[in-house]
């Protein structure tokens, strides 16, 4: 499975991988149960490839903190995000110390806490997980 055919949508719980496109939209399997079913234009739809973190000095993409959460956890399931903010906020800047936390909410950390884990039980792989905007941007140069 690869990073940049996994997203999330609007209005539906956890996560899911692009399998093929449609002329109204795209077909998506669920990581949870495996089911699949259509997603069209109509729905929010975000890539987690595309999604990124506030910090004083920019923005750190997913894939990172997902890496480094995964090297701080030993490949295991991080804390729950279903912790008190004191605690997750405490852990989030333990993670990525310089995140902006003017523009980075409890709830963006839930959500990226409640990925994580959700990738990790699936089995999902981030020591061998890269960025491919990066891997075409290196290609060019």
């Amino acid at each position: 499975m690869e990073f940049s055919k996994i997203i999330a949508v609007t209005g539906k719980p956890g996560l899911f991988e692009v399998i093929s496109q449609t002329k109204t939209g795209i077909i998506v399997k669920s990581l949870a149960d495996g089911k699949r079913f259509p997603i069209t234009s109509t729905h929010n739809v975000s890539l987690l490839e595309n999604i990124a973190i506030f910090t004083y000095e920019g923005e750190v993409p997913l894939l990172t903190i997902f890496k480094t959460i995964f090297e701080k956890e030993e490949g295991k399931e991080a804390i729950s995000h279903k912790e008190s903010g004191a605690k997750l906020t405490a852990y989030f800047s333990e993670i990525l110390p310089d995140f902006d936390q003017e523009r980075v909410y409890t709830s963006n950390i839930k959500k990226v806490l409640q990925w994580y884990n959700a990738l990790t039980v699936f089995g999902f792989d981030f020591s061998t997980a890269e960025i491919s905007t990066e891997e075409s941007a290196k290609e060019e140069a």
